[in-house]
């Protein structure tokens, strides 16, 4: 049995099936100074604009900080790889990137929930909306919207580095956890029952975001008002939580119950579709459609 104490380094078996490395890389490249330029221009619009200083434009901004920290733990790294004939990354190194994926994963469902009651209580409740959601609130709402998470994941990363491993071979582009928890050959009861408890959480932040818009769909078909403002500002939302939920669940059927049949490409694009599609797509869908931005 081998201690986690001497893996040095894992191996990224990923990028074997890897071809057209230069055409790719370029293609990363383009891709990431997209989502620079796009989320950047955003936050600098919101924060340069007293306008849009509006506790729904300072969700949208924190929206869009997330996928710029969360596509930092990746992108730059995945680019290398491109390029190097050697796809390995460190013990620490792959701790780290599983934290910051993995705490900017949560961190999204937690805005995107706030978002939600933010929406509700503009719809819902107009005439209380500046007092419930007054800059103060939203403040200590956003910053919860990151505590919570990355306390999360400091603790999923505490409990698998406790892990005894019997291999360092992860069979993905990037580091997570679910693969290294496989490559465990010592008890995971603990992280099974963590993440059984976080993912039960972040349940109940989907179910309070549905529950948020069966009650807004309602308020909204009782006015013509209502209804512009449901268009305006609500559809861009549940298109981002679409987005972001469609790409999670691909991602954690394949990283669970991928076939061996499915050719390595299609498991390397459905394995990075939710680091790549949200963060262009979201600041796309708000930059376009709410006209104020």
């Amino acid at each position: 049995m081998s201690n986690t104490s001497n893996i040095v380094v894992f191996s990224l078996s990923g990028f074997n099936a890897t071809v057209y490395r230069v055409t790719l890389f370029s293609l990363t490249l383009l891709s990431y100074c997209v989502i620079l330029v796009i989320n950047v221009s955003l936050i600098l619009t919101i924060t340069l604009d007293e306008n849009l200083h509006e506790p729904m434009y300072i969700c949208l901004c924190n929206l869009f900080i997330n996928e710029l920290y969360g596509t930092a733990g990746f992108y730059p790294k995945f680019a290398f790889d491109l390029l190097s004939d050697v796809h390995v990354i460190s013990y620490i190194g792959c701790l780290l990137q599983i934290f910051v994926i993995y705490s900017y994963l949560l961190v999204d469902y937690s805005a995107l929930a706030l978002m939600a009651y933010d929406r509700y209580v503009a719809i819902c409740r107009p005439l209380e909306y500046h007092s419930v959601m007054s800059v103060r609130r939203t403040a200590v709402l956003v910053a919860l919207s990151w505590l919570v998470p990355l306390c999360c994941a400091i603790i999923s990363v505490t409990l698998t580095s406790t892990l005894q491993l019997c291999g360092s071979h992860i069979e993905k582009l990037y580091c997570e956890n679910w693969a290294i928890v496989k490559l465990a050959c010592s008890s995971t009861k603990a992280i099974d029952i963590f993440g059984l408890i976080v993912m039960t959480f972040y349940i109940g932040h989907f179910l309070f975001i549905l529950g948020s818009y069966v009650q807004l769909v309602k308020s909204a078909l009782k006015s013509r008002e209502g209804r512009r403002k449901f268009t305006q500002t609500c559809v861009p939302h549940l298109l981002c939580l679409f987005n972001v939920s469609a790409s999670l669940l691909f991602d954690v059927m394949y990283s669970r119950y991928g076939s061996a049949a499915v050719p390595q490409s299609v498991n390397n694009f459905m394995a990075i579709q939710f680091l790549l599609i949200p963060a262009i797509v979201n600041p796309i869908i708000y930059g376009l459609i709410l006209t104020k931005i």
